[in-house]
């Protein structure tokens, strides 16, 4: 994921407009970079994404997986921890952590997030049409370079110790999916696609991370195999979990408990 450096605190502009009809992402676009930092890891804890005590990355893989400058990072956890959230521990085994009890609802800027469920929604849609179709083309033309290098992004996976750097992989993987279809157009619309649900990405558990893991590794067995229907059905079956996985679905669930 390319790592920006530090200006104004704003949003970057699309580099290219989605396919389909483009939700607004008006909420979000509003906040800054630094509200943003802010709103995605507080929304993480409010969610218990992030674990009491749990120990954050490194500021520059926060920085690369949220696709902001390290200083905007570090501006953000500091703001945390006088918010509550987060603490700052010395010694061998310090750095930031959540605090053993987070302030819940500390951050204002998580309700741009909360407010875009309809939006979120229909990008996943959008994503899961281009990917079921993505996946039958690419089992039908991906070379052995293509799959040798799914097959290595997908190894490196499952050594990576943190949501940060598992999430940049986890891009490069599908990114490299798309390209193995030989169409660069359909790719190309896959992108764009991809990078505005990615605006929406939080710290998640490593162990939901490994599972989605498993799913790409089951769907490199179904392009190796040339099974564009087995290939279709895995991709269906990893985009279609967002609406439960991603924080609106989360969000829902516990609307729903709370009736």
């Amino acid at each position: 994921m390319p790592h920006h450096q530090d200006g104004p605190d704003t949003q970057p502009a699309d580099a290219a407009a989605l396919p389909f009809t483009a939700p607004a992402l008006n909420g979000i676009r509003r906040l800054t970079a630094l509200e943003t930092v802010r709103a995605r890891i507080a929304l993480a804890v409010d969610l218990g994404l992030l674990a009491p005590g749990e120990r954050l990355p490194p500021t520059d893989q926060i920085a690369a997986a949220l696709d902001v400058g390290e200083i905007t990072v570090r501006r953000a956890l500091s703001s945390l921890c006088q918010d509550g959230v987060l603490e700052r521990r010395r010694g061998r085994n310090g750095g930031t952590r959540v605090t053993d009890r987070p302030t819940r609802g500390a951050v204002e800027a998580t309700e741009a997030y909360r407010a875009q469920n309809t939006e979120v929604h229909a990008l996943i849609d959008q994503r899961l049409v281009l990917e079921c179709g993505l996946a039958h083309l690419a089992a039908r033309n991906a070379d052995e370079a293509a799959m040798t290098h799914l097959q290595h992004l997908a190894d490196e996976m499952d050594q990576i110790p943190t949501w940060a750097e598992f999430h940049g992989c986890d891009e490069r993987f599908h990114l490299a999916v798309a390209a193995a279809t030989g169409v660069p157009a359909a790719a190309e619309a896959y992108r764009s696609v991809l990078r505005q649900l990615y605006r929406y990405y939080l710290p998640y558990p490593m162990d939901a991370l490994r599972q989605s893991n498993r799913e790409h590794h089951a769907l490199i067995d179904a392009l190796r195999d040339g099974d564009t229907a087995a290939a279709a059905d895995v991709a269906r079956e990893h985009v279609e979990a967002l609406h439960q996985t991603m924080f609106v679905g989360l969000l829902e669930a516990a609307d729903r408990q709370g009736r």
